[in-house]
């Protein structure tokens, strides 16, 4: 780390410690040319992940989108909103941990199906119906039958 006040580059650290708000840790340097005291902090660098819709236009990921997406198919249910938002973090997680920036929308529709089909039936369709856009009773029909055949699976 190069000193603010002379320039050098033999600085060392005396004291380090997490931020107030444990987002960030502060470390407290000493520069070992001019002696002078300084703070600095290390933060993660979370790089933007972009959402590939469907007409394949590209807009940046939004946690409060999806969030209400799982709420709303959660309404009058018992799940709870910490059940709601520890499926948004595991898919939060998984998008955040991918080795591409892009994540098209229908990956993480499956993700929250995939997260829904163990907690909840109604919830779980209620997300597909939006999803996957049923345009007749024969969606849900078919979405109902593939949902039992998997879990008579189990």
């Amino acid at each position: 780390m190069k000193c603010p006040f002379c320039g050098k580059e033999n600085t060392r650290v005396i004291d380090s410690r997490p931020s107030d708000d444990d987002s960030s840790i502060r470390r407290r340097r000493q520069c070992d040319g001019c002696m002078k005291r300084f703070t600095t902090y290390e933060n993660v660098e979370v790089l933007p992940v972009v959402v590939i819709k469907k007409d394949q236009t590209r807009e940046p990921y939004d946690r409060v989108k999806l969030r209400e997406g799982i709420f709303r198919s959660c309404i009058k249910r018992p799940v709870s909103m910490e059940q709601q938002d520890n499926i948004l973090d595991k898919i939060e997680n998984t998008i955040f941990e991918r080795e591409s920036k892009e994540i098209p929308t229908v990956e993480i529709g499956e993700m929250v199906l995939e997260q829904l089909r163990d907690l909840d039936a109604v919830a779980y369709i209620r997300f597909a119906s939006v999803y996957r856009d049923f345009a007749d009773m024969e969606g849900f029909k078919r979405e109902i039958e593939h949902l039992q055949n998997k879990n008579k699976k189990k």
